[in-house]
């Protein structure tokens, strides 16, 4: 489903260039969840815009689902992905109401209107159909984080990519959303690339894991590795032990 060969990504020019991402390849089997767990500023949210279109700094080679696709994308290339960001106060217009904020994407790409498909999608995250004339100031950020799951599966795209998605809420509601984004990714058979700086929401959703430093990949774990806490860099062996201090 993804296929990632030599991706590099820097920003600046001449001598205030600054590589984030250093020619990286990795793979991605359809219906698997990848995770990319490391520091911040290590290049996982960088990398991620990359894939979805969102950054056109990167050089190498991506495709997507056997197509590939350039820094500049036409729109059925981008019905491909949708990414769900990690801050649900800032990712969804706070004037708009949710009716309008989910209708969006459908507009967006000229595929009609979109409110009729406004309640089903809210069902499906597990709103009620009156959550469509709200407004985001009076949702909790669970709330609207179900909203911007909801956005981001109006499109019916292939790949959800997944930055910290449940970084911004309350303890008590990370399983809830978490469990609702695999039971989403088992319903519609969707691959998930979830990037995270928390090894216990990495070990609740991924098949596997690539650990990152410094814009590369420095160790390549399975679940079972995970399970067992088996890494193969002494860097991975500091976060699964900083993880349980």
């Amino acid at each position: 489903m993804i296929d990632v060969r030599n991706l590099s990504v820097s920003f600046g020019k001449e001598n205030a260039l600054k590589q984030v991402v250093r020619d990286v390849s990795f793979s991605v089997i359809k219906g698997q969840t990848l995770g990319i767990i490391g520091e911040s500023g290590c290049g996982k949210s960088t990398l991620l815009r990359s894939l979805a279109g969102l950054d056109g700094h990167w050089t190498g080679q991506v495709k997507l689902n056997g197509v590939q696709v350039g820094r500049t994308r036409t729109r059925q290339q981008l019905l491909l992905t949708q990414m769900i960001f990690q801050d649900p106060f800032g990712s969804i217009h706070p004037r708009h109401r949710i009716s309008r904020i989910l209708a969006e994407p459908i507009r967006a790409m000229k595929r009609g209107t979109g409110w009729d498909r406004v309640v089903p999608a809210l069902e499906q995250v597990g709103l009620s159909a009156d959550f469509a004339d709200r407004f985001p100031h009076q949702l909790s950020g669970g709330q609207r984080q179900r909203v911007a799951i909801a956005r981001a599966l109006m499109l019916q795209p292939d790949i959800l990519l997944l930055d910290e998605p449940t970084s911004a809420l309350d303890v008590s509601v990370q399983a809830e959303v978490l469990n609702l984004m695999s039971d989403i990714k088992d319903e519609r058979h969707l691959t998930y690339v979830l990037v995270s700086h928390d090894l216990s929401v990495i070990a609740h959703m991924c098949d596997r894991v690539l650990v990152m430093k410094d814009g590369v990949f420095v160790d390549d774990l399975s679940r079972d590795d995970l399970r067992q806490g088996d890494t193969h860099h002494d860097y991975s062996r500091l976060l699964f032990e900083a993880s349980v201090l």
